[in-house]
């Protein structure tokens, strides 16, 4: 092929990344603004030893950068293979028209760069006891929680009913897997999927607010290292003594939430930044982000919904079965959660409202 047609032909694909790139840029705006008031307390708080940013580079780019999105592009092109039969060539040319292709260009380079937003929030997090003070909140944390409880801490009633091996298998395999493949998969597929491009902006902003919120801010104010740590930093260890037993014989399950919870320990101990380090319980990350993801798929299909909250309430109890929260930190975080989606959703409606009026004269003019 010329090279003059190879440019005719590419020209129109590199303006459509471009202004994509262009239209993230709020997304790219905010990373960097959050990534300079991370680096601001890190200063404030002199823990500079404790930014992350160089343990996501690796892990990060290799997830979002090459294996999901070689994973969706293998997807697709089975699926024009499998069902298009004598219309896959039309299917084919609509799927690499120049929007689809930049739409997922432009987010796989937005996902890319949250690898700074999310080295930002460790990094922030590994400071949170330097700046605060080591985890003043869990004795008053589990109080609440008992007295919520009927004076009973909420794990006694899990184990209860689900104390075995079998049960915490699923139970870590889920927590330490399965959230990870739905709350990061969703993300995925919605920054780079044009066909639900009407609720991309709304979700990519909640999602960074869940962590900034939920996991910064929240957590700064209200330390709280958990259920697991609640020995280390009160000097009981019987409260918990028996929960923590019964998880430190799965020391041997790949997804021990034993071996983790030592792991990240080690880490806060010895001041050194991991991939995932620091301590904070009081809210739920865990249980934010499936909230989040409930919410928008609620919007979606009310029965699918159902089952996502459903979910929701799974990953709250796994996060008190297997010692990372109390019970309040999946219940303030699941309303804070649906706080900030009806914000988000809120001004998006005003704005919209707002064009529609600016728009309206010009439109009645013509």
């Amino acid at each position: 092929m010329p090279a003059s047609r190879l440019s005719l032909r590419v020209r129109p694909y590199l303006a459509a990344v471009a202004g994509r790139i262009r239209a993230d840029s709020p997304f790219h705006a905010a990373i960097a603004w959050y990534c300079l008031a991370g680096l601001i307390f890190l200063t404030a708080a002199d823990a500079w030893d404790k930014a992350a940013y160089a343990v996501y580079v690796q892990r990060w780019l290799l997830v979002f950068g090459v294996l999901l999105p070689v994973i969706a592009t293998t997807i697709h092109a089975a699926r024009l293979l499998h069902r298009f039969d004598r219309r896959r060539k039309l299917a084919a040319s609509r799927y690499f028209a120049a929007e689809n292709v930049a739409h997922f260009i432009a987010g796989v380079a937005l996902l890319v760069a949250l690898m700074v937003f999310q080295g930002t929030f460790t990094s922030i997090k590994n400071a949170l006891p330097v700046w605060v003070g080591d985890f003043p909140y869990d004795r008053m944390q589990a109080d609440i929680d008992a007295w919520l409880h009927f004076g009973v801490d909420p794990w006694r009633y899990l184990m209860s009913g689900a104390g075995t091996a079998s049960v915490r298998s699923v139970v870590e395999w889920n927590y330490n897997v399965l959230w990870f493949v739905i709350c990061f998969g969703a993300l995925f597929f919605v920054a780079t999927t044009p066909a639900v491009a009407g609720i991309r902006r709304r979700y990519l902003f909640c999602f960074m607010l869940v962590w900034i919120v939920v996991g910064n801010l929240l957590a700064g104010t209200f330390l709280s290292a958990g259920p697991a740590y609640y020995g280390l930093v009160t000097g009981d260890t019987a409260r918990f003594g028996d929960q923590l037993a019964f998880l430190a014989q799965g020391a041997d399950s790949a997804n021990s939430a034993a071996v983790y919870q030592s792991y990240l320990w080690s880490l806060h101990m010895s001041g050194q930044a991991g991939f995932g380090s620091g301590i904070s319980a009081f809210p739920s990350v865990h249980v934010a982000l499936a909230m989040l993801n409930a919410l928008f798929i609620f919007e979606w299909n009310r029965r699918l919904g159902l089952l996502a909250f459903a979910y929701v309430g799974f990953v709250a109890a796994s996060s008190v079965y297997l010692a990372w929260h109390y019970a309040i930190d999946g219940y303030v975080a699941a309303a804070v959660t649906f706080g900030l989606y009806a914000i988000v959703r809120r001004l998006e409606r005003f704005g919209a409202a707002r064009r529609h009026e600016t728009l309206r004269p010009v439109a009645t003019a013509s």
